[in-house]
């Protein structure tokens, strides 16, 4: 088998017309960033934890759990190493643990995964000085391995809901954790049932009789020697997932367990030592945790899409089918309109999200800043933003892999072309950290008050401030067909949408319905109007953000990201255009014109769409794709993984012997 690129392939890369390694360098934020990511995978890959001398996917459930325990160790080991020999901190390798590097360690999820984006960030966020000064130093080196338990077996997003209760007892100085019900027992944390040895519960705390809504506590798990679960400790593993079984998750239940009165994390709230309960500033800094990894996880949907459409991208670059001109060759599949369709959009949502994931993520630093001052003002902005962008983002990032998968035909069913993996991964987003409808739900909320606010008079945050120009009664002004009028009425149609539900929730309680009852009955209609709000920041902060950026690289380059602006911008147009038509005055005219400007765009970036892929820079390692290798040996690499295939290991299988033949002779 060659080792050659394939000369499809390579014909796509000669006619780019911008420089790719510019575009590389731009993504990870500089030169020097680039250098440092690829000089961390050179390390980590010579290392060889990634070889599999039987592919995971043939293994049984408990020989992966096995595997995936195995390969953490081995690259925390590795990780170690690396920080003694340059004397840097973990904060230089938190991108080899949770990014692209250590999921091409670990494709199929890490049982050490909470561990860091969880258990330590909680302490950091949610403990004192002194008990950070206790367990950060023993979790950071390992010594302790932790989890962060919320969601039971009968309440996920409704955390008020949550059963399992810590009851303080003064005589004593501790807390009694129990779960009362089947239903309160602790399920799907990731690495709780075999693997950690401490955990962070959210449980509801009852103190002088009272109970104090969820408060966060520490609680050992099992033995730090033998590693057996404690006295009034149940715990084990809830089964096989359509994905993201490496991740060993599991169920937690207590019989009255017992723990120190300053295992409680009491940054915020307190119980002193006779029981008095000591408020925090506000109920939600509880929640930062959750707000954290709902900005992680836009950075990571980016991460998946772009393996993906790279996968799809390169492969439909090499795939030839069909034969629309009589006589002529084979086109690529690229080369079909409904192909670029397909694909080009998970290019430049990429983009979109990496931005606004940056864009988000420098706003949750300025807001935690400011709660450490005690200021409260933007928590309910930053809350609302999480929810929308965490929901939307998860929701467009399955539907583009799954795109991808049916992109790439058969080929995209194997295991192999690693994007039946990659789907597990990004659709079980949709519903950890907040299921999506109810995190839709709960922005709707901020944003019903940000109409009533602005309804009487007052000023309304960055996000929402474009309401005011609907809830004023201000007429919707004439149609602008350009990237930012598209944009303006985006912002039209969420005011819009907020406005009808803010007068239906009125209407119904007028007809007789409590509060509650109106806004179920528009519920419809609020996760319509939250997802329009995220929709909108979206696109005006992939602009905004990219109109900075592009004054900052070559008119090349400039050039192709303002396309990508351009394309994502008019195909959420195409993709809503009931919605424009029902609170804009676009006109039928315009939408032709849309079109047309969309499929035109398609043209003009299919030159380039394997370079857009390839800046994305995924070592084949990485991307682990017998349909997204660099070199394109698409069928070769199919042939090479089937070959892997224990079934393969014989020409006959035992069966035959024992059971086909005997049938086929009606001996069985």
């Amino acid at each position: 088998m060659s080792a050659k690129v394939n000369p499809d392939l390579q014909r796509e890369r000669d006619k780019c017309t911008f420089n790719v390694t510019e575009l590389t360098n731009l993504i990870d934020g500089g030169v020097q960033n680039t250098e440092e990511r690829k000089r961390q995978e050179d390390l980590l890959l010579k290392e060889g934890i990634h070889i599999e001398e039987v592919p995971s996917e043939y293994l049984s459930h408990k020989e992966k759990y096995e595997l995936a325990v195995k390969k953490a160790c081995l690259l925390f080991k590795v990780i170690r190493r690396m920080q003694e020999e340059e004397n840097t901190g973990m904060e230089n390798y938190r991108s080899v643990l949770g990014g692209n590097l250590g999921s091409a360690i670990l494709a199929d999820g890490s049982p050490l995964t909470l561990h860091y984006v969880m258990f330590i960030p909680t302490i950091l966020g949610q403990a004192t000085v002194e008990q950070q000064a206790y367990w950060i130093g023993r979790a950071f080196n390992l010594d302790i391995i932790g989890t962060y338990a919320q969601t039971e077996l009968g309440h996920g997003t409704f955390i008020r809901g949550l059963e399992t209760t810590a009851t303080y007892d003064p005589s004593t100085k501790e807390f009694v954790l129990h779960s009362p019900t089947l239903t309160s027992y602790k399920w799907w944390p990731g690495g709780l049932a075999h693997t950690a040895n401490y955990c962070i519960v959210m449980a509801q705390l009852y103190t002088k009789g009272q109970c104090h809504g969820l408060h966060p506590f520490i609680v050992q798990l099992r033995d730090e020697e033998t590693h057996m679960p404690l006295k009034g400790i149940k715990i084990g593993e809830i089964g096989v997932k359509l994905g993201m079984n490496g991740t060993n998750n599991g169920f937690l239940g207590f019989e009255h367990v017992r723990i120190p009165r300053e295992n409680m994390l009491m940054k915020n709230s307190k119980v002193l030592e006779d029981g008095t309960y000591v408020h925090s500033l506000s109920s939600k800094l509880t929640y930062g945790t959750m707000m954290f990894v709902r900005v992680v996880l836009v950075t990571d949907m980016c991460n998946y899409m772009a393996k993906a459409v790279t996968i799809a991208t390169r492969y439909s670059a090499v795939r030839r089918q069909s034969q629309p001109k009589p006589d002529e060759p084979e086109p690529q599949i690229l080369d079909y309109v409904t192909q670029q369709h397909k694909l080009m959009i998970g290019i430049s949502t990429v983009h979109a999200f990496r931005l606004s994931a940056n864009w988000l993520w420098h706003m949750y630093n300025n807001v935690i800043a400011e709660l450490d001052t005690g200021d409260l003002e933007r928590l309910p902005e930053l809350h609302a933003l999480s929810c929308c962008l965490k929901a939307v983002t998860t929701a467009d990032a399955a539907e583009c892999v799954e795109r991808c998968r049916l992109s790439c035909g058969g080929h995209g069913y194997m295991l192999s072309s690693s994007l039946p993996t990659t789907y597990g991964l990004v659709t079980a987003a949709c519903t950890y950290e907040g299921e999506n409808t109810v995190l839709l739900l709960q922005t709707a909320r901020y944003l019903v008050k940000a109409w009533q606010q602005a309804m009487g008079g007052n000023a309304l945050t960055p996000t929402v401030s474009y309401i005011s120009e609907v809830s004023t009664g201000r007429r919707s002004p004439p149609w602008d067909n350009s990237v930012q009028g598209v944009i303006h009425g985006f912002h039209r149609v969420a005011a819009g949408k907020i406005g009808m539900c803010v007068a239906n929730i009125e209407k119904r309680q007028k007809s007789g319905l409590c509060y509650e009852d109106a806004w179920n009955m528009t519920s419809v209609q609020l996760a319509s109007a939250s997802e329009s709000h995220c929709r909108a920041i979206l696109l005006s902060t992939y602009y905004s953000e990219t109109e900075k950026l592009a004054s900052k690289v070559t008119p090349a380059l400039k050039t192709v990201l303002l396309q990508l602006v351009d394309l994502y911008v008019v195909y959420w147009a195409l993709q809503r255009v009931g919605d424009l038509l029902r609170f804009t005055s676009i006109s039928e005219r315009d939408i032709e014109q849309l079109q047309n400007w969309y499929e035109d765009l398609l043209t003009r970036l299919r030159p380039n769409a394997v370079g857009l892929v390839d800046a994305f820079d995924f070592r084949d390692e990485i991307l682990h794709s017998a349909l997204g290798s660099y070199d394109g040996r698409v069928y070769e690499r199919l042939m090479e993984e089937a070959l892997k295939s224990p079934l393969n290991a014989q020409p006959v299988n035992d069966s035959f012997h024992k059971y086909l033949k005997p049938f086929m002779q009606g001996k069985l």
